[in-house]
């Protein structure tokens, strides 16, 4: 029933308006005032939903219609509680768009609420009517019964007459049928197995509405696991939930945060944090105190003052925290606030029997529910289909010891493959078994077999992946443009082994990334991939096979303070890797010891330090094609030892994500085949200002620049336009950037150009009309922009222009009826408008109104 979910989200969406008021000072009024708006609709949506009564069509499609604006409450709050502050005008924005959704919620209350609650309460009166009827006549039975067998029966003091009474028909009109004949009962005792009464209940309140069906074992956790969670006393205060990777931890977790007797006994104050295996224990600490507590804390969270820490949350009552994925005690120790009513539910590998005393160890699935798991990942249905192998398919699933994520991800590289195929895959599986002793070991083993039937540079792209840290999104730029390096791909053929590993459930794609870019001119940056960490477990496992100085990828698995020891022991002899991989916090130069890698071709430095010198082996790697420097601290970090970049001749592509860029000598070396730059988060003004360097002398082959959420730029050197190579600029979330270069046509060979959500600039300049070359040209969200160059109709290879969010525009030049190439334009209503006179003219032109869209992910890390 679709009042079941819309009182589900309007819990969810009270719960992030909360975040908003909190965090948002520019949303605040129009958040609390769409909070004041549920909270008072709130409860009479959990009445209609507790009435019990199967709605006709019409009272459901009224609900619908609710539920559908309460998910664009939600999704509109969610990401207003993530906007940065100093996005002054998409807050401004937010709070305009949850303006119109609180009239519109408050229009629907008064137009139908009444009428529902009305129904309902009468409906509810004549249902309850007649079954406390029902329970009236069962008792009178049951007297009568039970004087008849006292009559005939001796009774022994203290016993209590158990047979003899029809229980089930007693239970008739409070639980269903096949509940009841389930549920063991024992006098002065509550039941322990089978249905719980609150499940009782719930058949009562929802009837017809049954949970989908998630296994016995995650039923059978999810009870348990809230008993010891609705305990009370110190004792139950860390609940755990452990098993091995891949089991369904994760899964059973959220499931139980889902649930509405976890809600409402926690009041909906949950909270779920993933923690990983090198988490940034300051940041979490304050984030987790934050959220518990409802104060707000200025600085780190060791400057909370004692007062303050005494003072307690402000909100009193139970707080649960699921804290995912925790690997260490001593991170969980820091993780442990002693305040009344805070709870802990630690999902991890590890049981921590000394500080986690309360513990669910999670069994695999049992052979039905792994059967119908494989069965949908590998033929998308519940059964064994009738043209396939039965037994076989049983022999596989039987490998696959009931592990979720080996059911799922060896089903899915099965999938439409020969029986000759499912022959083979049985028998690697058979054959890993014997190799490892531990259950973990025995799942890699299980797992590698698995990438054993893709191609070879499929393969070899999956063992790429666990190049990246753990819980950590991957740029998919990065991604693709390392595998285009790498093995020599076009970036089609990429993004194809892209689509693939996420198909047989190898990788994640975030924001619908298989579709929105796949356009043609779609730009990667703002798509991610994730990795489970199994999965990453299972590519370090393939890589480490090998001697250490013989691999083909160097990772060091998590963040560490120094380079691992193992490394130093050999670092006289050469290392034969093509990806190296440092994942470690502040260098200085005295941390680094000299290496050789005479065969990279790939270096990834992830760190998180204000400071950070390179590493001196750069000098050792003549063939290295792509470096990529994420720094995951909090600001900005300096760069030192930057002397090593005059060494790499051959570097092709630099990705730079947080870092001040330093401002650039006169006596810089070019970079002869620098062909892709991308600038991330990264503080430029300082290499820009007054700088004098002739950019096309230091890039003279640059083909592709990006820069993303560089706040601090306000203009483009005139340098950049004499770079004839450049093809594609993309510029996005630049708020100040005021202006593009005057001399912007002299970029003959640009075909692509991105200036989106660049808040600040009110024109192009008019030399872009000489861009013979352009196709694409991307002026989103430019909201202050006012008119485009007159000349516009001189772009004649122009194919597409997304123009959407641009609200300060008027008017079109006249001369865009001479478009003839430009078949897409993607607009809002207004502005399509001002394209009528244009479509007469261009026959295949096709205007597009984009929808109006509460989605702000950009603004998501």
């Amino acid at each position: 029933m679709e009042t079941f979910f819309a009182g589900e989200i309007a819990t969810e969406l009270v719960k992030e308006l909360l975040k908003v008021v909190r965090r948002t000072y520019l949303c605040r009024p129009a958040a609390e005032q769409l909070k004041r708006s549920v909270d008072a609709l709130l409860p009479i949506v959990q009445e209609i939903r507790h009435s019990g009564v199967e709605l006709p069509q019409h009272r459901q499609s009224q609900l619908s219609e609710l539920a559908d604006q309460l998910r664009l409450a939600l999704d509109l709050a969610r990401k207003a509680a993530a906007s940065p502050r100093w996005n002054v005008y998409r807050s401004m924005q937010l709070a305009h768009r949850m303006e119109r959704l609180d009239r519109w919620i408050s229009r629907w209350v008064e137009r139908h609420m009444p009428a529902h609650v009305l129904a309902d309460v009468h409906h509810l009166r004549v249902d309850y009517s007649a079954r406390l009827d029902r329970i009236e006549r069962t008792l009178d039975m049951t007297a009568a019964s039970a004087a008849l067998a006292a009559a005939r029966v001796p009774v022994a003091v203290g016993s209590v007459p158990f047979s003899g009474s029809p229980l089930t028909e007693m239970m008739d009109g409070l639980v269903p049928a096949a509940a009841a004949a389930t549920v063991p009962v024992a006098v002065g005792t509550a039941p322990s197995s089978g249905l719980p009464v609150a499940e009782m209940m719930e058949g009562l309140v929802l009837r017809g509405e049954g949970e989908k069906p998630v296994g016995v074992g995650i039923r059978v956790g999810k009870e348990r696991v809230k008993e010891m969670l609705m305990a009370g006393g110190d004792r139950a205060a860390v609940v755990g939930i452990s098993g091995i990777g891949g089991s369904g931890k994760t899964t059973l977790a959220k499931e139980i945060c889902r649930d509405p007797q976890i809600r409402s006994y926690f009041n909906d104050k949950i909270y779920f944090e993933t923690v990983s295996q090198s988490p940034n224990l300051e940041s979490l600490k304050l984030k987790l105190w934050e959220q518990i507590t409802g104060n707000m804390v200025l600085g780190a969270y060791n400057q909370i003052p004692q007062w303050q820490m005494e003072l307690g949350p402000r909100d009193k009552g139970p707080v649960l925290v699921v804290l995912d994925d925790v690997w260490a005690l001593a991170v969980l120790e820091e993780l442990l606030f002693r305040i009344p009513g805070y709870k802990i539910l630690v999902v991890s590998r590890f049981k921590f029997p000394s500080v986690v005393k309360n513990n669910y160890e999670i069994e695999l699935l049992g052979e039905e529910d792994a059967l119908s798991l494989f069965c949908h990942a590998a033929f998308e249905q519940q059964s064994i289909p009738f043209t396939a192998d039965k037994k076989l398919v049983k022999q596989v699933v039987e490998e696959c010891k009931g592990l979720p994520l080996a059911l799922k991800v060896i089903g899915a590289s099965l999938r439409d493959q020969p029986p000759k195929f499912w022959a083979r895959a049985k028998n690697r599986l058979a054959r890993g078994e014997a190799i490892c002793d531990s259950h973990e070991n025995k799942l890699l083993e299980h797992m590698a077999s698995t990438i054993g039937f893709l191609s070879g540079k499929v393969r070899e792209c999956f063992l790429d992946l666990g190049s990246f840290p753990e819980d950590k999104r991957i740029p998919l730029d990065v991604l693709i443009n390392m595998w285009m390096e790498l093995h020599d791909l076009d970036e089609e053929d990429a993004f194809a082994i892209l689509v693939e590993l996420s198909n047989k459930n190898l990788l994640t794609l975030f924001k619908d990334a298989q579709n929105r870019a796949g356009d043609i001119y779609s730009s990667y940056m703002e798509f991610f991939v994730t990795q489970h960490d199994v999965l990453r477990d299972l590519a370090l496992h393939v890589n480490n096979c090998e001697p250490l100085t013989s691999r083909r990828r160097l990772i060091m698995p998590r963040r560490e303070n120094e380079l691992p020891r193992e490394w130093e022991r050999n670092k006289d002899e050469p290392f034969e890797a093509q990806i190296v991989s440092i994942n470690s916090g502040e260098m200085k130069e005295s941390d680094w010891f000299q290496m050789h890698f005479p065969k990279a071709e790939v270096l990834i430095l992830n760190f998180s330090a204000d400071q950070y010198s390179l590493p001196p082996f750069l000098s050792t790697m003549p063939k290295l094609k792509v470096l990529v420097l994420i720094n995951h601290g909090t600001s900005c970090t300096l760069m030192q030892n930057l002397s090593v970049f005059t060494t790499l001749n051959n570097l092709r592509s630099l990705w730079l994500e947080k870092i001040a860029v330093p401002p650039l000598p006169k006596t810089t070396v070019p970079l002869q085949n620098l062909r892709k730059v991308s600038l991330v988060l990264c503080e430029l003004n300082n290499s820009l200002r007054g700088s004098k360097v002739d950019l096309s002398m230091t890039l003279p082959r640059l083909s592709h620049l990006t820069i993303d959420h560089c706040i601090d730029l306000t203009k483009l050197p005139s340098s950049i336009c004499n770079i004839g190579s450049l093809q594609c600029i993309s510029i996005s979330n630049c708020h100040d950037l005021s202006e593009l270069p005057g001399e912007f046509g002299k970029l003959s060979s640009l075909e692509i150009l991105r200036v989106y959500a660049c808040p600040s600039l009110k024109r192009l300049p008019q030399s872009i009309c000489r861009l013979k070359r352009l196709k694409y040209l991307d002026i989103s969200q430019s909201f202050n922009l006012r008119e485009l160059p007159e000349e516009l109709g001189h772009l004649t290879s122009l194919e597409k222009i997304d123009m959407r969010e641009c609200s300060q525009l008027r008017t079109i030049p006249r001369s865009s009826s001479s478009l003839k190439s430009l078949g897409h334009v993607i607009c809002d209503e207004e502005v399509a408008l001002l394209w009528k006179e244009a479509e007469r003219c261009i026959p295949d032109l096709r205007v597009q109104v984009a929808e109006e869209c509460f989605n702000l992910d950009w603004l998501v890390e």
